[in-house]
């Protein structure tokens, strides 16, 4: 046979080659994850705190600085439209 027939015949893949492959797959995926976790870093107890407060600090600014924006609006808004 030359290449191209080689080429043009059709690759027929059995039932139990592909079941086996997605086994394979499905315990590659899981060894693969597992090994990702472990490459985790996680932040200790004094880290967490100062973020999560970090973060609540400023969730506590943004909101302050809107509130006043929108009072500022509003009164311009009165003072115009009175």
């Amino acid at each position: 046979m030359t290449k191209n027939e080689l080429k043009e015949q059709p690759k027929e893949v059995s039932k139990v080659d592909s079941e086996s492959s997605e086994s394979s797959g499905i315990t590659k995926l899981f060894s693969d994850s597992k090994a990702e976790f472990g490459k985790i870093v996680w932040p200790t107890r004094q880290q967490l705190i100062s973020e999560s407060v970090a973060v609540l600090l400023m969730i506590v600014a943004v909101a302050t600085f809107v509130y006043l924006i929108d009072a500022l609006f509003k009164a311009i808004a009165l003072q115009v439209f009175q």
